[in-house]
């Protein structure tokens, strides 16, 4: 929406339609309940004054897999997977039971393609326990649809990855 120089009410003149429309009516378009187009959305900031709504996401994979890299890769049953609409930062949580076959560590983190292109990161990975989770304040996306997946490494041995869960809430 265009803003118009704000409007100063004199007396004696008339209020037309049209600037009823334009200084009253369309700033009910700008709330929170207006921008809602589905259940379940959240609404951020975007700049002075303005809002936009966001869905977040939530997926879950409860196959029990294994991987032997000491690089991040995806396992068998790739994921778990959100699409989401971002602005420039999001919440990402993880959780999954890990264990290693050795001395070793296991991590899960993720990786975000689409708009954004950001490889997993130790920083931004849980690890090696019965059962762990992590929330991560992922910055530096670019704002639209980004994919984030995902992906898992050991340090050494044979990493056991189950109950693997990812969360994206948009900001």
């Amino acid at each position: 929406m265009t803003w118009s120089a704000p409007m100063t009410a004199v007396a004696g003149s008339v209020f037309t339609a049209a600037q009823f429309n334009t200084y009253v009516r369309d700033l009910f378009n700008e709330t929170a309940p207006a921008k809602a187009t589905a259940a379940g959305q959240i609404f951020v900031a975007t700049g002075v004054n303005a809002i936009a709504a966001r869905t977040p996401g939530a997926n879950y994979i409860a196959t029990s897999q294994t991987t032997a890299s000491t690089s991040y890769v995806a396992l068998a049953t790739v994921g778990p997977t959100v699409v989401a609409t971002t602005g420039t930062s999001a919440l990402v949580a993880l959780s999954a039971g890990t264990s290693n076959s050795g001395a070793g560590f296991s991590l899960m983190g993720y990786n975000v393609s689409g708009a954004s292109t950001i490889a997993a990161s130790d920083d931004r990975a849980i690890g090696t326990g019965a059962f762990g989770g992590a929330i991560f304040l992922q910055t530096g996306l670019t704002p639209g649809s980004n994919t984030f997946t995902a992906v898992y490494r050991v340090q050494s041995g044979t990493g056991t990855f189950s109950t693997r869960n990812l969360m994206v809430i948009p900001l």
